[in-house]
């Protein structure tokens, strides 16, 4: 018999928004750095706005994670366990 994958979908209106308005912010961030390339900023100009996009990112999964965790914990069944060991695992994948 094949094992089941253990799966969850964040269902958190107030959390998706949030989700989905920090990575719009940090798509128009990666934007300005192709920008930023193309009128030849310098380096440091540049990288410092691509550091500003990876902690937008990160920051989003780890919120994203963050909020799984917690529904799981709320909505406790019988996958609780299976699910919050997935998502430590992609947690870490993130440090």
């Amino acid at each position: 018999m094949a094992k089941k994958e253990v799966i969850h979908v964040l269902s958190d209106p107030v959390q998706l928004e949030a989700l989905a308005k920090r990575l719009k912010r940090a798509h128009g961030q990666l934007g300005a750095v192709v920008r930023m390339l193309e009128e030849g900023r310098t380096c440091e100009e540049i990288v410092t706005q691509m550091a500003a996009v990876g902690k937008a990112v990160n920051t989003a999964a780890f919120t994203l994670i963050a909020a799984n965790l917690q529904e799981c914990i709320e909505d406790a069944d019988e996958n609780t366990a299976a699910v919050t060991q997935k998502l430590q695992k992609l947690f870490l994948s993130l440090a």
